[in-house]
């Protein structure tokens, strides 16, 4: 069975860091781009970050562009999300996603998701 699961949510105060964790298992990834995507309550899915399966390319919504950064280690399948200077409207659901097919800022291309980790940041 394939599964992709995140860890590393939390409570955390505004200003806080906080790093999650995404792991898949049942195959590889290390061939696919991998990403992230959060959401808010009664809202849809939306794209936060993305990166190719070298690592060369990488992509932020404007929202998190010089807070968070998006980055892989392949050896350990696994996709990380460092989140600095965390804002209230931060809090969300996060998560991850590989293997899309079309527009990687739609979380419906994506072939793969996990089931969310809850990021909650207090103002």
């Amino acid at each position: 069975q394939v599964q992709l699961v995140e860890s590393g949510g939390g409570l955390v105060q505004a200003g806080d860091s906080l790093t999650l964790s995404c792991v898949g298992s049942g195959r590889t990834f290390s061939s696919d781009p991998m990403g992230w995507f959060r959401q808010f309550p009664g809202k849809e899915r939306e794209f936060v970050a993305a990166i190719t399966w070298s690592g060369g390319s990488i992509f932020y919504d404007d929202s998190v562009k010089g807070r968070f950064t998006i980055s892989r280690d392949n050896t350990k399948n696994t996709v990380y999300l460092q989140m600095n200077s965390l804002k209230p409207e931060d809090t969300a659901v996060y998560y991850c996603a590989a293997d899309p097919d079309g527009d990687y800022t739609d979380y419906r291309a994506w072939g793969y998701g996990g089931q969310g980790t809850l990021v909650t940041v207090s103002s």
